[in-house]
């Protein structure tokens, strides 16, 4: 059997944890700041963790994560 191949626009988005779990970067952090709060764009810098519901369609799309 060959490599299946990554898709490569998630496999720069996301990144696994040593638990397995998979990380992201946060949204609403890359311009329009003068509105935001200074507590927002600080929370914005933090990784989250994929959700439940959306893990399933990440792990098809990077196979080797």
């Amino acid at each position: 059997m060959p490599k299946i191949k990554s898709k490569r626009s998630a496999a720069k988005r996301f990144k696994a944890t040593g638990s397995g779990k998979i990380k992201r970067s946060k949204a609403f952090s890359s311009h329009i700041l003068t509105k935001k709060s200074p507590t927002q764009k600080r929370n914005l810098r933090k990784s989250g963790l994929v959700d439940d519901s959306n893990v399933k369609g990440v792990r098809k799309m990077l196979p080797y994560l």
